[in-house]
């Protein structure tokens, strides 16, 4: 098969690397790729929001499967264009994926299939808005409705931030995204994130992970994109992942087929494990990032055949194996991230670190020559296999000091909760 990978980050690199494992690839495109999955594919100067463009290149390159990795592709409804086209893609159509382009629209879903999720109110107007936040008071999480880049998430401990956070976006802080706010109730428990395949009627369960949104050490600090990530989640239990599929997945995707817009993609599930039971905070309609380097690390079943299964509808038919190890990847970031950063600093001593069960996915990065230059805000993900998280916590950080990258940044502490569990036990 000739497959075309959209996207440009640490996800799409993993999956650019999980699919040219496949013996079913013949050939494998990235538009635009980086200077890792430049490693793995054939990088291609590509517009990908230019619909037309990318249905003519895979027309005269002959794809057989598009495999969409970033959200905002999805949200345009890319998938649709190419499925019109008579090109097969993976991912949700522009409908589906609201369940991620709009947190209103998934609070629709829930109110409408009786899932378990926080309390909330949706708002178009900052009055309304900062009058139920005064009502409420704080803790309160305070979300922009629409895609912010994993930013547009403000968990205010004080009335005050909230009030911030809820000016920020109608002033614009998030463009378009802010124009709606949804205001949730502040859950406590312990997060951990749920992904699933989906044909459209049926889903496969693939693994969990948890992420660490904060910046700094011991969770402090701006939320991010995502710092790190590890895989499994000890929270989730298998008694936890059968109520989560009950309860949350299966309903989630019987409320879409129900109104005409079946689900066809990967379904992540954000939760939160509360003294009650989990309740879904939030569904992205992508691969987790940084998620997604963790799971691939583990994953022993060909990708391809997994993906393909979810186009063709035939989910019922297949299985995914993991290997029983953990994985951990730790974010390697460009100093002022997530705020304001400068890019094209070059990084060294990338060359000799890949070897069985350690892998440095890249992220914002570029090449220039032999050179590896820094391009974005989350530059290089360092990922490794362990017995458990411990030890695959401490084959990341030894590669990680190995790598000569002055101008960038880690948390320190990644996996900690795992590994507190596992010192416990």
């Amino acid at each position: 098969m000739n497959l075309l990978l959209i996207g440009s980050g640490g996800r799409e690199h993993a999956l650019a690397w999980a699919l040219a494992k496949s013996p079913n690839l013949s050939k494998l495109y990235a538009a635009p790729g980086n200077a890792g999955i430049a490693k793995v594919a054939e990088l291609c100067d590509l517009d990908v929001a230019n619909h037309e463009a990318v249905i003519a290149f895979c027309r005269s390159n002959n794809i057989d499967l598009v495999v969409v990795g970033p959200e905002a592709p999805l949200v345009a409804g890319l998938v649709d264009d190419l499925n019109a086209a008579g090109i097969k893609a993976f991912g949700p159509t522009r409908a589906a994926a609201q369940l991620e382009g709009s947190k209103a629209f998934t609070k629709g879903v829930c109110d409408e299939a009786n899932i378990p999720t926080a309390g909330y109110g949706r708002f178009d107007n900052k009055d309304d808005a900062l009058g139920y936040v005064r009502e409420k008071g704080a803790p309160i999480v305070v979300k922009a409705d629409g895609l912010a880049a994993g930013k547009g998430v403000v968990v205010a401990l004080t009335q005050a931030e909230a009030e911030d956070a809820v000016t920020a976006c109608f002033e614009g802080s998030f463009g378009e995204a802010g124009a709606e706010v949804v205001i949730e109730e502040f859950l406590e428990g312990e997060e951990a994130s749920f992904f699933v395949l989906s044909d459209g009627k049926n889903a496969l369960p693939l693994a969990t992970a948890q992420d660490h949104k904060r910046a700094f050490d011991g969770d402090e600090g701006p939320n991010t994109g995502g710092m790190g990530a590890y895989s499994p989640a000890p929270v989730m239990t298998d008694a936890l992942v059968a109520d989560v599929m009950k309860r949350i997945i299966e309903p989630t995707i019987e409320t879409l087929a129900r109104r005409g817009t079946p689900f066809q993609g990967v379904l992540y599930a954000g939760l939160m494990i509360t003294k009650d039971g989990p309740k879904l905070i939030e569904y992205n309609t992508r691969f987790g990032d940084p998620e997604c380097q963790v799971l691939v690390m583990r994953l022993e079943s060909d990708l391809l055949d997994l993906l393909q299964a979810s186009v063709k509808g035939t989910l019922d038919q297949v299985s995914a194996s993991w290997r029983p190890e953990a994985a951990l990847t730790v974010v390697m970031a460009a100093d002022g991230y997530p705020g304001s950063y400068e890019k094209g600093s070059e990084i060294k001593g990338l060359d000799p670190l890949s070897s069985e069960g350690l892998e440095v996915f890249h992220a914002g990065t570029k090449g220039d020559n032999e050179r590896v230059l820094a391009n974005g805000g989350r530059v290089l993900n360092v990922t490794a296999l362990g017995d458990n998280v411990g030890e695959a916590r401490a084959a990341a950080y030894e590669a990680v000091a190995k790598i000569d990258w002055p101008e960038g940044f880690c948390r320190s502490d990644i996996g900690w909760r795992a590994i507190a569990r596992e010192s416990e036990s």
